[in-house]
């Protein structure tokens, strides 16, 4: 379905292919493979240039509302930005290295 809306929004295979992410031929046979599922042509091949059937169209409108409900839905869905900010926990200073003396300390003598 991916690939159908990428192809019917852009209406050129070359560009929809490269947008997706896949080679031309992939997006074509995802095409034809979708078409045979559904028993109808979605793009007119006899025509000069790439264009959608009448279902083809339908099929378009009908994605991008499903689309736009998901979105919608998942925006709705999503946590609120923000929260408490957490702070660093760090020490201030260089952590110490096994076998070096401290800083600032002298060595106990015996």
């Amino acid at each position: 379905m991916r690939d159908f809306v990428a192809a019917a929004e852009q209406l050129n295979f070359a560009h929809a292919a490269k947008s997706v992410g896949v080679s031309r031929a992939t997006l074509i046979a995802s095409v034809k493979e979708l078409e045979a599922k559904l028993d109808y042509p979605l793009f007119d091949y006899a025509a000069a240039t790439t264009t959608l059937t009448t279902a083809g169209r339908e099929l378009l409108k009908r994605t991008q509302v499903e689309r736009e409900k998901s979105a919608a839905a998942a925006r709705a869905s999503a946590p609120a930005p923000g929260g408490k900010a957490k702070a660093s926990k760090g020490k201030g200073r260089a952590p110490a290295v096994k076998g070096e003396r401290k800083p600032g300390k002298r060595r106990q003598s015996r």
